[in-house]
């Protein structure tokens, strides 16, 4: 803990943190370091705001002519010809759940019905016919 207080009374006031780090379990001693850079460091290599270099900045690029036409194409692209293409493809998809031809198919059957004289529903589903029963011996 003397060391720490050494240093901190020495001179790294200015530092905004540090971290004692213990050395070993026999010597009891402790190592100071830094966790933020120093100031000078931070000047050297700062951070570059881009919006103070170009207040429409969209992220693609660091030079604004070409990041207005990288923002361009990619909107156009991504938004446009999704709608664009999406809807072509949606449209040309084939008949979902076969509604059309059920439709047509309805339509027919009225129309051969009509033509025969035939009522358009018949309350038997089956021709009466045609369906074999089973004879009451077999039970």
């Amino acid at each position: 803990m003397a060391p720490l207080l050494r240093a901190l009374r020495s001179g790294l006031r200015s530092v905004c943190l540090a971290r004692a780090v213990s050395n070993s379990a026999r010597s009891r001693g402790a190592v100071v370091t830094e966790l933020q850079p120093r100031a000078a460091d931070r000047e050297e290599h700062g951070e570059v705001n881009e919006f103070q270099h170009n207040p429409d900045y969209h992220g693609f690029s660091s030079d604004p002519f070409v990041d207005d036409w990288n923002m361009r194409l990619a909107f156009f692209f991504s938004i446009s010809m999704a709608i664009v293409i999406g809807g072509t493809f949606i449209h040309y998809l084939p008949d979902h759940g076969m509604r059309q031809w059920a439709r047509r198919e309805a339509e027919l059957l009225i129309k051969q019905r009509e033509a025969q004289g035939l009522p358009l529903i018949d309350e038997n589903y089956y021709d009466p016919s045609k369906i074999v029963l089973p004879s009451s011996s077999d039970e």
